[in-house]
């Protein structure tokens, strides 16, 4: 049977983050982003009806994306999420017990660091990757400073004000990958819209990377 491939490393390491949107639209806006390539969307915990957007995005997606929530807070937020079929788990902070909690449900988690102390204590509780944050406060060459210790494998994704002409700089200093935000979507945004916005962070990757992004 497929199943979903929770390796982060074979996904287009954007991760797309639908803060503020609504059931009725995140099929829609979901299908927008696919068609470029996006396989990491969540739906930050502070949207309207969130579990009920991841619910059904999981549904439809089925194994082509990798679904879930952001903005998660607590171990009982990773139950909901996981109860909703969730498979993401992407955290503002770094707390321990939320991260082995997503660990033990089978869930890929990407705390939220801001520290190099921060960053060693996720990984050490088993973190997937880490979630810079926010990113506007932590530049490339602070970046490129925790890489020269960090073990080599981890993977780091800058979130916080990321645009497509920030991003060469990010990737020199040896990230991964981006959360991106209201540079991708914005509440009530049209899947042209979000379409559109897609189109020049797939590019700007593309032009970064060398790497052909395949579509779902």
């Amino acid at each position: 049977m497929d199943t979903m491939n929770t390796d982060l490393a074979k996904h287009l390491p954007l991760i797309a983050i639908l803060r503020g949107v609504k059931p009725d639209e995140v099929l829609g806006v979901a299908d927008a982003l696919m068609a470029h390539g996006f396989t990491l969307i969540e739906v930050p915990l502070n949207s309207p009806s969130p579990l009920q957007s991841i619910q059904a995005l999981a549904r439809h997606v089925g194994t082509r994306a990798l679904v879930g929530a952001g903005t998660v807070m607590t171990e009982a937020q990773v139950r909901q999420v996981m109860e909703a079929g969730g498979k993401l788990i992407v955290m503002p902070h770094a707390d321990v017990a939320v991260i082995r909690a997503a660990k033990a449900a089978g869930l890929v988690c990407l705390p939220g660091v801001a520290t190099p102390t921060e960053a060693f204590a996720a990984l050490a509780a088993g973190a997937d990757g880490l979630k810079i944050f926010p990113a506007e406060a932590i530049a490339p060459p602070i970046v490129k400073a925790w890489r020269a210790v960090l073990p080599v494998e981890t993977r780091l994704y800058p979130v916080g004000g990321i645009q497509p002409q920030s991003m060469r700089a990010y990737l020199d200093a040896g990230v991964a990958g981006f959360g991106l935000g209201s540079a991708l979507y914005r509440p009530g945004d049209s899947p042209a819209q979000v379409s559109a916005h897609a189109e020049r962070f797939v590019e700007t990757w593309v032009a970064c990377c060398g790497q052909p992004v395949s579509r779902p």
